[in-house]
């Protein structure tokens, strides 16, 4: 059986490195957003046509973003969506929601910090994690039965 996993939220840590590496040998495969930041605000414009005000440059990404991520969302098994610790992650929180919305399994990650903020997001998850290896051992779990260790 082959989980295709979707990594969704923060983009500036290796955080899905961590989890694609340490799930070399599992049956998966993984999408994600575009990661590279400037790509990922000017894809809009550099497609269509530059736009004078801001709000319609970024609407323009936004929009393209939100086409990769709904399909990446709704072809996947299971959705993995991390909060980082120095940005407000909107675009994570809609992710989350959407996944939920959609019935897919739902792994949340965050530090300790974001547990009252983010308590409603956790109620939708079907597992609230810290770490990339947690996630890891998930996967392994689902796929295998096999608790670690």
């Amino acid at each position: 059986m082959t989980l295709k996993i979707y990594l969704s939220g923060e983009i500036h840590t290796d955080w899905r490195d961590q989890i694609t590496g340490g799930a070399q040998g599992l049956d998966v495969s993984f999408d994600s957003p575009v990661t590279d930041h400037a790509a990922s605000d000017d894809c809009g414009v550099a497609i269509m046509g530059s736009e004078d005000k801001k709000f319609w440059h970024d609407n323009k990404g936004a929009n393209l973003n939100a086409i990769r991520t709904r399909h990446g969302i709704q072809n996947a098994d299971i959705v993995v969506v991390r909060f980082g610790e120095k940005y407000k992650q909107w675009n994570a929180a809609f992710d989350a929601g959407y996944a939920a919305a959609l019935g897919k399994s739902l792994i949340v990650m965050h530090g300790a910090e974001h547990e009252h903020p983010l308590k409603e997001v956790d109620a939708a998850a079907l597992a609230v994690v810290e770490t990339p290896e947690q996630v890891v051992k998930i996967l392994r779990y689902v796929l295998d039965g096999v608790l670690p260790g």
